[in-house]
């Protein structure tokens, strides 16, 4: 999975990995994590994610970080925001606000970069990813946030043999292993979402896909 496999999804819209909504789990979950008004959140592979607005409207500080500069655009179009447009290292950075989004290589951000985040929001990134580059990205977030640092994990899981991603089958023995020497761990919603709603997962021959929300607690 290359750069232009992501590129092509966007340019054909191929975008079901997109919610039309908030979130629910980041509605639920965030508000326990206890972070201090105007605290920066770092959103890896976060599309044009409604998430982000709502962080904003939380009082948070928003860094998303996208490789596709359609869906950056897409982004501040349909919020109504006019982004302020920069360059910055190998990134092209646009600001409204509160609202930062780079569009780039995630593997690019350096610690400077994300030297001020308090937390990380992964709804769509480790699940978009296959498992060599599920571990490059959990490694690539080790060295470059700091110790302190918190956050919420949303991952799926069902037969890898069923389907090809992405999404991706991530199993919470993966999550324990993988980020558990950076994060303590803790399961805080696992639902079965295979339904008539997701019809496309059915289709696909899925006998079981669920859906977990995780927080990843500061182990400084």
């Amino acid at each position: 999975m290359d750069e232009g496999f992501w590129q092509r999804r966007w340019a054909r819209n191929e975008i079901g990995f997109h919610l039309n909504e908030v979130n629910p789990y980041l509605r639920r979950h965030w508000p326990d994590l206890r972070l201090a008004e105007g605290a920066r959140v770092l959103v890896p592979l976060c599309g044009k994610s409604l998430d982000l607005a709502w962080l904003a409207q939380q009082g948070f500080a928003v860094l998303g970080v996208e490789l596709s500069e359609r869906a950056v655009e897409d982004f501040f179009d349909e919020q109504g925001l006019i982004a302020d447009v920069s360059v910055q290292g190998g990134f092209k950075v646009y600001r409204a606000g509160a609202l930062e989004i780079r569009c780039g290589d995630f593997f690019a951000l350096t610690p400077g970069d994300v030297a001020d985040c308090q937390a990380l929001y992964d709804r769509a990134a480790l699940i978009a990813l296959p498992p060599e580059m599920r571990q490059r990205y959990v490694e690539h977030l080790a060295n470059i946030l700091a110790p302190d640092c918190q956050g919420l994990l949303v991952t799926l899981d069902y037969e890898q043999a069923q389907m090809s991603g992405p999404p991706f089958a991530v199993s919470e023995a993966e999550v324990r292993r993988s980020l558990g020497l950076r994060w303590k761990i803790e399961l805080l919603e696992r639902v079965d979402v295979l339904s008539e709603d997701n019809w496309k997962f059915l289709e696909r021959g899925l006998t079981r896909l669920e859906e977990s929300c995780y927080r990843l607690g500061s182990d400084s």
